[in-house]
């Protein structure tokens, strides 16, 4: 009996551990390693589930060398039916106790950061988001990428 419940646990635990995540992530990469604040980043996004919550986040990768706790962002959002509208965001990279925020390997950084306070449900049809760093140095050294992720919510 004993055996079978812990065979039961196992599979479930398993199957639990296989869920996948539904996603949409575009990047772009910058062979210079520095980003412009000419360079504006445009990602378009084809959402066809509204009966699902979505996250979104701004997507960046640099090195360590990067010499700034944040960055500043200038971000525009296109809705289905809608004109385009702009915000400029002040993004929380580095902690003075912790240290960088995101996954770190070897000297490279990954940042996850949420542009949605919440899950938010999106309208059907073409989502357009455009990116330009708005930082004070320009260009901006030591980013490798930038970029919008579009993540359903599993919960």
């Amino acid at each position: 009996m004993l055996q079978k419940l812990l065979f039961s646990i196992l599979i479930g635990l398993s199957l639990y551990s296989c869920t996948t995540i539904e996603l949409k992530e575009q990047q772009h990469f910058f062979p210079d390693h520095q980003w412009s604040s000419k360079d504006s980043l445009e990602f378009k996004f084809d959402v066809k589930d509204t009966s699902v919550l979505y996250r979104i986040y701004l997507v960046v990768r640099h090195e360590d060398a990067y010499g700034y706790n944040n960055i500043w962002v200038n971000i525009g959002t296109k809705r289905p039916s809608e004109n385009m509208q702009y915000q400029l965001l002040d993004l929380k990279l580095a902690d003075p106790v912790k240290g960088w925020l995101g996954t770190g390997m070897d000297d490279i950084y990954d940042h996850r950061i949420s542009l949605t306070p919440k899950p938010i449900r999106l309208r059907k049809g073409e989502y357009i988001f455009r990116l330009k760093q708005a930082m004070r140095e320009d260009p901006l050294q030591y980013v490798l990428n930038a970029g919008i992720r579009v993540e359903k919510v599993t919960e």
